[in-house]
């Protein structure tokens, strides 16, 4: 191999570069950042626990649109048997009444754009 010197460095360049954005983060203190979610309710206990809603909250809706468009079924018994209404702004709204603060905040954070509100009103924001 003789330019295997040439090959070596143009490997360095391009791992450098392609990592870059991470180094980036880490070195500006954003790598850590996480947002600032507000829940502005009275309740304990959501319609499932704390660390399936964070990672699968839309698993449940799109089970939830499923079954009262589909099957026509309306009621939704969680895991510890308390049953709830399964509608977006009946339900999930009423906890999580300030769409800015809460749901636009994770949902900007992970740079998605949910359709929720293509069909549901969009709630009217809540001054606290």
């Amino acid at each position: 191999m003789y330019d295997a010197g040439k090959i070596i460095t143009g490997i360095i360049i391009f791992l450098v570069l392609m990592t870059s954005p991470f180094w980036l983060n880490i070195a500006s203190g954003k790598g850590s950042y996480k947002p600032e979610i507000k829940i502005a309710t009275e309740e304990k206990q959501c319609v499932a626990d704390t660390d399936y809603m964070k990672a699968a909250h839309m698993d449940l809706i799109y089970e939830w649109r499923d079954q009262v468009v589909r099957n026509e079924k309306r009621i939704y018994t969680s895991s510890n048997g308390k049953t709830y209404n399964m509608s977006l702004t009946k339900t999930c709204m009423n906890c999580h009444s300030n769409k800015s603060e809460f749901c636009d905040r994770c949902h900007s954070y992970v740079g998605v754009t949910p359709y929720c509100w293509d069909c549901h009103v969009e709630p009217k924001e809540v001054v606290q």
